[in-house]
């Protein structure tokens, strides 16, 4: 018997390596979703694993259909039926049809109500969407309808609940989140003035798309980690270190009251947790190559320098001050990327508006948070970003 499968942006890196996740069997694809920026991949993805059901959150359904039977044409098969959907409530409608696990890898806070349909569906939740996580933590934790509906697809937390096997909640000390530094580790802010987004998109380990590459190089990426470990494993974010560890094999670690560490390594390669999100509880079969332990090696870890990546920071403030600041930090972050990667806006800049936003926003309590308070939320701390970026 096969496991049914919805996998949400199908198309990105993480969707792309799932479906390589997929093809060595065990799973049935019952749906596809994507952004709708790449019909040609989305297209040969609905051919080869012979998919029923496709939702593009922008574009027009003929155009899906036609590049379907495009593909199929060029292999010598006829094309498969496909049913077609579009707009990000077709997107969550699909995220809520009952398939036995749900991948959520959409990028952004658009995720959120994929996330919530998963849940309230009853499906197991691969959540590889963290920001649906920081922005409406409190609704997602009452959606959840067992502790183990969530599991995570990011590496850092992923390696997390593997290495709480090793105790109860009560014996965790600390949870340790490994981050590789990004590509400017070691400089100062002084020298990180004239950054461009060339740079900023060089990331020396990990192969993302572009908005998760800049957050890994601002070290944003690791705040909503933070905020996402706090939310998934109940630790206080003050119980949550970050270490930079610029191998990336060491993915995360559960510090233990009686001093003991437990280490979860592996090679940098996304498809094992992602193996690991599909299959789990159980572990799947050499999902990829272990550590080389009879070759040389070494590595190495350093404190974060939070002065000059203040990402780190900026969350675990927004995450003490309300439900909503994470919304806001989230919200008035993707607006700063996009900006920065428009050449409109400097890179030391993003920090100085995240701050600036999450100083600014008068925050909800999570008792009796709604859907609308977090999207109100979030329209405001994009506003209020793109004013200040206006301003520069």
């Amino acid at each position: 018997m096969t496991t049914t499968l919805t996998l949400l942006g199908s198309t990105g890196s993480i969707g792309t390596q799932a479906l390589d996740v997929v093809a060595r069997g065990g799973y049935t694809v019952e749906a596809l979703a994507a952004g709708g920026g790449n019909l040609r991949l989305l297209a040969e993805q609905v051919v080869e694993h012979d998919v029923p059901r496709v939702a593009v959150s922008r574009g027009d359904a003929g155009e899906v259909r036609d590049a379907v039977t495009a593909v199929a044409a060029e292999r010598g098969r006829p094309a498969p039926p496909v049913e077609v959907h579009v707009g990000d409530e077709a997107v969550a409608e699909l995220a809520g049809g009952g398939s036995d696990v749900v991948l959520n890898g959409v990028t952004g806070s658009v995720g959120l109500e994929p996330t919530l349909a998963a849940l309230r569906a009853g499906s197991r939740l691969a959540l590889a969407n963290k920001e649906s996580l920081v922005v409406g933590g409190a609704l997602v934790r009452a959606a959840r309808q067992h502790p183990d509906q969530i599991v995570p697809v990011d590496s850092e937390h992923s390696a997390m609940a593997q290495a709480l096997r090793s105790g109860t909640h009560a014996e965790v000390a600390r949870l340790v989140l490994t981050a590789s530094g990004g590509p400017f580790r070691g400089r100062r802010r002084e020298e990180l003035t004239d950054v461009t987004a060339e740079q900023a998109l060089a990331h020396p380990t990990w192969d993302m798309g572009p908005v998760v590459t800049v957050n890994s190089a601002t070290l944003v990426n690791k705040g909503l980690e933070l905020i996402e470990a706090h939310l998934l494993f109940d630790v206080p974010t003050e119980d949550i270190t970050v270490v930079v560890h610029p191998q990336s094999v060491v993915h995360s670690m559960v510090e233990f009251v009686d001093g003991s560490t437990i280490a979860q390594a592996s090679p940098p390669d996304m498809r094992l947790p992602i193996a690991l999100a599909l299959s789990s509880p159980a572990r799947p079969q050499r999902a990829i190559a272990p550590c080389r332990w009879d070759e040389a090696t070494s590595w190495t870890f350093e404190p974060l320098d939070e002065e000059t990546f203040r990402g780190v920071r900026l969350a675990r403030q927004a995450a003490a001050a309300s439900a909503t600041h994470p919304a806001a930090f989230n919200a008035a972050n993707e607006e700063c990327v996009a900006a920065f990667l428009a050449g409109r806006l400097g890179f030391l800049a993003i920090t100085d508006i995240l701050e600036q936003v999450l100083t600014e926003h008068d925050g909800a309590p999570a008792e009796g948070l709604d859907l609308a308070t977090v999207h109100a939320t979030e329209t405001w701390a994009r506003s209020r970003a793109r004013e200040l970026v206006d301003r520069r």
